[in-house]
């Protein structure tokens, strides 16, 4: 298995941790909440044993990497400037992106924001969103009715993280479902966690059991020992500035031309493998879209084979750049 390195690396304002592994064609992953650079470690060996150069940063507000403590320095601007940052402190002119949850969403955004830096873009589970007509967060007050809605919840400042960091332990556990846990399917009614009656907190509503199956203990006690010394607070910024992003995003050609693939999964209860359909009226380029059967919503952690092959067979075109 391929060593992977670690360094930091100055940009945008920032002291940013970077794991690399391997040489050849850059490809930049990017984790979701709550997560970490860790959340890649089955792809960064098989990608630089494929002769691939695999980097996967703990994102801004996560593990290593600064957590600035303004909320406004969390928009999807910020959060691209700061891969264009990373990617000139590591001499790379050119890469693919891979994201996952919240980096599918950067991913999306870099390959707008910055196209001269971006040539490929892999979806893992969050789709291509067009940007919306109105308010991200009052079209969620819109469907909410009143309900509980997370990221409504998510949006004022101390609460989240008092619920999440009362035992930090305990929390992961509750988003750390897979699709093996989830019994063979998805809930019929509101996803757990996620939407559902007025009051409470999130963890009302997450299952309280051993983590997902697809974590050993070895790799949870990874993300409980940093989140129990960095908190919540970074990654739970990040949805505090949907509205903010969505504004800076009205310059942007809402449109993603180079080549890309999309990975959906089977049993994800939030971005369910529908949500990608119709994507290629805005990414004209989309090669091929693959449903992974039998995962949850931890994609790359639950089913690596499936997800390395996908994505192996999309960077062949890349391979000699």
């Amino acid at each position: 298995m391929a060593e992977i390195a670690h360094k930091f690396v100055n940009t945008n304002g920032i002291r940013m941790h970077v794991a690399e592994a391997g040489q050849g064609f850059p490809v930049l992953m990017c984790h979701g909440f709550p997560e970490l650079w860790y959340s890649w470690r089955h792809q960064m060996g098989a990608l630089a044993e494929a002769g691939f150069h695999a980097i996967a940063p703990d994102q801004r507000g996560y593990g290593d990497t600064d957590a600035p403590a303004a909320v406004e320095t969390y928009t999807q601007r910020q959060l691209v400037t700061d891969l264009v940052g990373m990617l000139d402190g590591l001499g790379i002119g050119q890469c693919v992106i891979v994201g996952h949850d919240w980096g599918g969403a950067v991913a999306w955004n870099a390959a707008m924001m910055a196209p001269d830096r971006i040539v490929g873009v892999i979806g893992v589970n969050t789709p291509f969103f067009p940007r919306t007509p109105v308010k991200p967060t009052d079209l969620m007050r819109l469907m909410a009715q009143g309900k509980f809605h997370y990221i409504l919840y998510f949006q004022e400042p101390g609460v989240a993280e008092a619920e999440l960091e009362r035992d930090v332990r305990r929390s992961l556990r509750g988003f750390y479902q897979g699709g093996a846990d989830l019994g063979g399917g998805i809930p019929s009614t509101d996803p757990p966690g996620v939407f559902g009656p007025a009051g409470g907190g999130i963890l009302d509503r997450l299952p309280d059991r051993p983590q997902g199956s697809f974590l050993s203990d070895a790799d949870f006690e990874v993300f409980v020992k940093t989140f129990e010394r960095t908190g919540f607070r970074g990654g739970l910024n990040w949805y505090r500035n949907i509205d903010r992003s969505w504004e800076e995003a009205a310059s942007l050609e809402n449109r993603v031309n180079q080549p890309a693939l999309m990975i959906t999964a089977e049993l994800d209860p939030v971005l369910r493998p529908e949500l990608a359909n119709g994507m290629r009226m805005f990414v004209p380029n989309l090669r091929r879209t693959v449903l992974v059967k039998g995962s949850g919503h931890w994609t790359q952690q639950e089913k690596p084979a499936e997800v390395n092959a996908a994505m192996f067979e999309f960077l062949a075109e890349f391979r000699n750049r």
